[in-house]
């Protein structure tokens, strides 16, 4: 291994290109990870949409709809809070993971009642109950192996954190078959989970000491600091996941069974398309928590990940867009899952702002606004509830399908988002030049959506490749990409990267 001893010549790196190398490395690791846990996922969703069916899936999508919200209000802002708070202090890691497990334990134990009751008050059956509540209590191991996230991500061992993912859902994968062979249904797919989440606990366990983490242990002052700390960053994450969570109880009320698997299946596609976004934004996070009290630095580290961030957003968008029925069609052969198309295509169209939404989200936790954005969320879900309660009986009574009325009230809030997180990010935050480049994006996106319309006879198989290529052939002729943003993945790839002239790394273009 190569140390600063050994290595006297190497070249001083400008902070701008260490920055480049820092986010590449930490986003190679994510996106190697994060492809590897979507194609099992997939599998995963594959393995169990035809022996549960479109009924079935729609309870098991209203279950881990109830999980997720739930699993937010345990976690209790701690991950991004941990993570903030080891990316400044290392040697804080193991109090602040022994203590986290703690609370996530007991909080997993405190919130099966409520979630019981909240089941029991909206009047579902007892099986839809009883699964909630198993669904919360089987999901605990895994839970708590995210958990040790706070010190690999901390750190910047992005690896590890993507290798502890792919034990749980390869694990999953695996004895989902086995319990799908022995004839078990939703019970079996739950039971799957959880063991598959208990592998993913001891690889975390593993993987911690490997590092040398240190011994684990816990305070209650640390769990004081923890619950107070992470009530900012709770309420945020609260917000997020409360209109999943409406969503789904607006649609298995309003429509029928069959349409809220249909939106169930399209949202497991929207969540793997979303994992870009999330990718880049993790992987900036803990550089922008680091510099968040220096202003300059700051803007430096946005500008780095924002026009990444608004190029995947629009080769994602018009990638959905064009082929939401192929994807549809590979991952639910049941040709009675084909509406979630027409869901997933709507979904195309807000990608590219609820990308932007997640980078800018993602820098005000780190300058600690994340109670600010947490209202800004509370008033674009509270606009979008309104929406849904009229757009949800419009499109059922004239397609049939409730669920383009959510996608699409969730794509038209995303603007309240878009609006009020600029507002909220420190004066001098964002490059104007951002907006031009937002035009640029847009009208990449735009040209590529007709030439791919053109080239249909190509079928998906050769249109998909060609979307990438057509839409980062428009970007470079548009000025969206140049020529830092191929220095970044030359680092990614682990090529050669010139120091950057002074002012190269600027965003905007001249």
């Amino acid at each position: 291994m190569t140390t600063a001893v050994d290595a006297p010549a190497r070249p001083a790196e400008s902070p701008s290109h260490g920055s480049h190398r820092s986010l590449a490395r930490n986003a190679f690791h994510l996106v190697v990870g994060q492809a590897s846990t979507m194609v099992l996922g997939l599998l995963f969703t594959r393995a169990i949409a035809k022996p549960l069916g479109l009924d079935g899936y729609g309870i098991y999508f209203l279950i881990s709809s109830f999980s997720a919200f739930a699993l937010v209000l345990v976690d209790w802002g701690q991950q991004y809070f941990g993570i903030r708070e080891v990316a400044r202090t290392p040697e804080r890691g193991p109090e602040l993971l022994g203590t986290g497990l703690i609370l996530r334990a007991l909080g997993t134990a405190l919130v099966c009642f409520p979630v019981a009751f909240a089941a029991w008050a909206l009047h579902y059956e007892p099986r839809t109950i009883h699964f909630s509540v198993a669904f919360l209590i089987l999901n605990l191991p895994f839970f708590l192996a995210q958990g040790f996230g706070i010190v690999f991500r901390g750190r910047e061992r992005m690896g590890l954190d993507a290798i502890v993912s792919v034990v749980n859902r390869a694990g999953a994968l695996v004895l989902v078959y086995v319990a799908i062979k022995l004839g078990f249904k939703l019970s079996g797919v739950l039971v799957a989970q959880g063991l598959g989440g208990s592998l993913a606990l001891l690889t975390a366990v593993f993987l911690y000491r490997r590092i040398g983490g240190g011994r684990l242990h816990a305070s209650v002052a640390t769990a004081r600091e923890i619950l107070v700390g992470g009530t900012a960053i709770v309420a945020i994450g609260l917000a997020v996941y409360v209109q999943p969570y409406i969503d789904a109880v607006l649609l298995s009320k309003l429509v029928p069974l069959h349409v809220l698997g249909w939106y169930g299946a399209a949202k497991t596609l929207m969540g793997t398309l979303l994992a870009p976004a999330l990718i880049l934004g993790t992987a900036a996070y803990p550089r922008l928590a680091r510099v968040s009290r220096d202003p300059a630095h700051f803007r430096r580290e946005f500008a780095i990940a924002q026009r990444p961030m608004l190029w995947l957003g629009g080769l994602g968008g018009v990638g959905t867009w064009m082929f939401a029925d192929f994807a549809i069609r590979l991952i639910y052969p049941n040709r009675d899952f084909a509406q979630a198309s027409q869901i997933l295509r709507v979904y195309g169209l807000a990608m590219f702002l609820i990308f932007v939404d997640v980078l800018i989200g993602t820098a005000l936790t780190a300058v600690n606004k994340a109670t600010q954005f947490a209202v800004v969320k509370i008033g674009s879900v509270i606009f979008a509830i309104v929406l849904e309660m009229l757009l949800i009986p419009r499109f059922q009574a004239q397609m049939g399908n409730g669920g383009i009325g959510v996608t699409l009230a969730a794509a038209i809030s995303e603007l309240v988002m878009l609006v009020g997180g600029l507002a909220l990010l420190p004066p001098g935050s964002v490059d104007p030049a951002v907006f031009k480049d937002g035009g640029r994006t847009l009208i990449s996106a735009v040209l590529t959506g007709v030439v791919i319309f053109l080239a249909r006879p190509l079928g998906p198989w050769l249109g998909i490749p060609l979307c990438v290529v057509v839409f980062t052939a428009f970007s470079i002729v548009t000025g969206l990409v140049r020529r830092t943003d191929l220095q970044l993945v030359r680092a990614l790839a682990g090529g050669p990267t010139p120091s950057l002239a002074p002012g190269a790394e600027a965003v905007g273009s001249k």
